[in-house]
């Protein structure tokens, strides 16, 4: 059993999957529980699915053993095992790579998971039981550690499933099932079930962990929202359908979870009760990191080179997301001196349509525009951080954007959602 959490605001970690991608959840989780700003809050629960389901997995061993700071050398030290070091590795990734780009472009048949021998199933097992004792694992009806679910779809059935551990014990066929891609692994048998990927179904998991009573949800969101240009050449296009269909589930998960927040400020749900209004922050990976070039198969790329870049961008997202946290605060509160330390010298308000005022004065002065952060909309951390604003007098939807240098604010621009 865990050591207790400290007793400030709730907060439940969601980690999206998408292959060598959820290298930069690594990154991003690692650092958050280090980080001595969180020290006051309580870590309640984390879901991931595939790759996700494995950082969440790794994160929460270090909640459970009383000892968040160390989910970073342990996320560090899975990824590092899993990088394809060494000559022959590097040409087995190189051979792998290769043959996803064709077959994302249908230039190279597929071949069924059950017509090869279970080779590489077996060695992502005994990677996992390197990493995780699971023997030391229990289910905890009584829910005296923190929530860990992931996510899986029964392929029989086509119900979505969460392995949660307030119903049952996580088991390394937990996470095998979570992470069984189908055209890579044979579907798993457990739980009176058998399982795919979870990516089929809940990408991460979110309801469920409203079972941890959160006051916050955080989503560390793998596969980019937004692209900058038309798609099209067929790489282009099958990558983009590939990221908008990987998103769907996820943005439905969200908007439940903003339906209820709407439902409860409207005063059609109790408040008061055990589930209440819940904040949302997300904080995505850059799209710039990803290599265009290999397009959605550089999710199989193993090289150590590449996994390192996304941990390290991890860390660097989770970075101005704390600047976030601490900026969006000291706004809140109308602290003017805390919002003058938390940007860097010269660091300017831009204000556009329907804001009045031109020309660039310090951030400081969104304070005196009685403009606040309204978190009954998502925040998202990407290339900049986005908060939904109240507005006095303004009816249109409207947004500050925020640029950051490390954990500083460096440019905050006002002006229409969108």
């Amino acid at each position: 059993m865990s050591t207790p959490e400290p007793a400030g605001p709730n907060i439940v970690i969601a980690s999206q999957g998408g292959g060598s991608h959820s290298a930069f959840g690594a990154g991003v989780l690692g650092t958050l529980l280090a980080a001595p700003e969180l020290q006051g809050y309580r870590v309640t629960g984390l879901s991931g699915t595939s790759g996700g389901a494995i950082n969440a997995l790794l994160a929460w061993t270090a909640l459970r053993d009383g000892d968040r700071a160390s989910a970073k050398d342990r996320l560090d030290a899975f990824w590092a095992d899993n990088a394809a070091s060494g000559p022959l590795q590097a040409l087995l990734n190189a051979t792998v790579v290769g043959a996803s780009i064709l077959q994302n472009l249908d230039a190279l048949p597929g071949v069924s998971p059950y017509l090869v021998p279970e080779i590489a199933a077996a060695q992502f097992r005994s990677l996992l039981e390197r990493h995780v004792d699971f023997d030391a694992i229990t289910a905890d009806p009584d829910r005296l550690d923190p929530l860990l679910a992931l996510g899986a779809v029964d392929v029989l059935s086509g119900d979505f499933r969460a392995f949660s551990s307030y119903r049952e014990r996580i088991t390394v066929d937990s996470v095998a099932a979570s992470a069984a891609i189908p055209n890579l692994f044979r579907a798993v048998e457990t739980a009176g079930g058998t399982f795919w990927d979870g990516l089929f179904s809940q990408n991460p998991p979110v309801r469920d962990l409203l079972a941890a009573l959160p006051d916050e949800l955080w989503v560390v969101q793998i596969t980019p929202s937004a692209i900058d240009r038309l798609p099209r050449t067929l790489t282009e296009i099958v990558d983009r359908r590939g990221e908008l269909s990987g998103n769907l589930s996820l943005y439905q998960e969200l908007a439940f979870v903003e339906t209820l927040n709407r439902l409860i400020d409207d005063g059609r749900l109790q408040p008061g009760g055990e589930i209440g209004r819940t904040v949302i922050r997300v904080i995505e990976l850059p799209r710039e990191i990803l290599p265009r070039a290999l397009g959605a198969a550089s999710k199989a790329d193993r090289s150590p080179a590449f996994l390192q870049r996304l941990i390290d961008s991890g860390r660097e997202q989770a970075e101005k997301f704390l600047g976030a946290l601490a900026f969006e605060r000291a706004w809140a509160d109308g602290d003017a001196d805390a919002v003058r330390g938390l940007s860097t010298p010269g660091a300017s308000l831009v204000t556009d349509d329907p804001f009045s005022g031109s020309g660039q004065v310090g951030v400081h002065a969104v304070l005196g525009r009685d403009v606040r952060p309204d978190l009954a909309h998502r925040q998202v951390s990407g290339d900049s951080v986005t908060w939904a604003v109240h507005a006095p007098g303004v009816d249109a939807p409207c947004e500050a954007r925020a640029t950051f240098d490390g954990r500083k604010v460096s440019e905050l621009r006002l002006g229409r959602a969108g």
